[in-house]
């Protein structure tokens, strides 16, 4: 990582950058830049003295940190581990940051920690937030119906591009959404819950003080109301790591029996269903970030994130998502990225 002190970029976030600095005491700084992520925010660790903070930058208008800041708090009332908001600037787009460290799960589980370890972790937060008789006592949008299926017109609008150079003709996208209308209109209503949406281990962190709750929570800001079983699904398919089945089966059972109050047919159907549309999703933002933003390392995941779909195929309640595949993309399981 370079410092970003040191090497300025020629654009105009770097001087409101230190302005805010600045106004928060924090003038002379060190700034580290850490690696970006798929959005267009930017994170900077902020090095003064013997202690650190971290940095968000969100510019606007393409980045708002007013959700952030909103669930964030929300979180933090819980009693669940989001980081604390030291200083903030809303309308210029950063906020000051308490520093988790550099522990995400997904760098302990690159170092040999223990996977089991790491997911019970995860799935008891999750429990935690779930059963909190104030989960949803906070105003946010509906992950409902419209939202999903706008969500799932991402794979045609963006991965025919990448494949073929062209998007999905109007009837084909057409399809493509009545397919998913129907599929998640067959289901009954689910349980509903504060969704993170981004529940996986790239954004979940292991702290070390012993005062507070050791799942550190990032990535939260697209947080809504919505079916329970959708960040269960987000960590155990998860989109840029193989988990085996019968791992992923000992942590639903693991979720399951924490939740006696289920009705654990309405769940299951819910998260396979869940678990497709977000497969459809990822596959279309991977292709998205790769041809509009020049992402294309995110392509390496998608041969994983197509498998991941094809499985929740064998549901029968998905039978019209499978027909719309096998009738515009007869070809999926033979993806492979482009090597550059």
């Amino acid at each position: 990582m370079s410092s970003d002190v040191r090497h300025p970029p020629a654009n105009d976030r770097y001087a409101d950058r230190q302005r805010f600095l600045d106004r928060a005491g924090l003038a002379g700084a060190d700034i580290v830049a850490l690696a970006p992520d798929a959005s267009f925010r930017r994170y900077f660790r902020v090095v003064a003295g013997d202690s650190t903070l971290m940095m968000m930058d969100a510019p606007p208008p393409r980045e708002n940190v007013a959700p952030f800041i909103r669930v964030d708090e929300h979180l933090r009332r819980l009693g669940l581990s989001a980081p604390t908001i030291i200083d903030r600037d809303e309308r210029s787009g950063f906020l000051l940051l308490e520093d988790f460290g550099d522990d995400t799960f997904t760098q302990l589980l690159a170092r040999g920690h223990d996977a089991a370890a790491l997911y019970r972790l995860a799935v008891d937060t999750l429990l935690a937030l779930q059963a909190h008789p104030r989960a949803t006592d906070i105003d946010l949008p509906p992950y409902d119906l419209d939202a999903l299926l706008d969500e799932a017109m991402l794979l045609p609008d963006w991965h025919l591009r990448l494949t073929r150079d062209k998007a999905a003709h109007d009837d084909a996208r057409n399809a493509w959404r009545d397919a998913w209308r129907d599929v998640l209109c067959a289901l009954p209503p689910p349980a509903l819950s504060l969704v993170l949406r981004d529940f996986h281990v790239d954004n979940l962190m292991l702290l070390h003080n012993g005062d507070r709750q050791a799942c550190g929570l990032l990535d939260f800001q697209d947080a809504l109301i919505g079916p329970a079983a959708y960040d269960l699904a987000s960590l155990l398919q998860d989109a840029r790591r193989d988990i085996d089945p019968a791992f992923e089966a000992e942590f639903v059972e693991y979720f399951l029996a924490g939740q006696p109050l289920l009705d654990r047919e309405n769940f299951m159907a819910w998260y396979t269903v869940l678990a497709a549309q977000r497969h459809a999703k990822v596959i279309g933002i991977f292709s998205r970030l790769c041809l509009r933003d020049g992402k294309g390392g995110y392509l390496r995941h998608l041969p994983r994130v197509i498998r991941l779909l094809e499985r929740t195929l064998a549901m029968p309640t998905l039978e019209p998502v499978g027909d719309w595949l096998n009738r515009h993309l007869p070809e999926r399981l033979d993806y492979q990225p482009k090597q550059t």
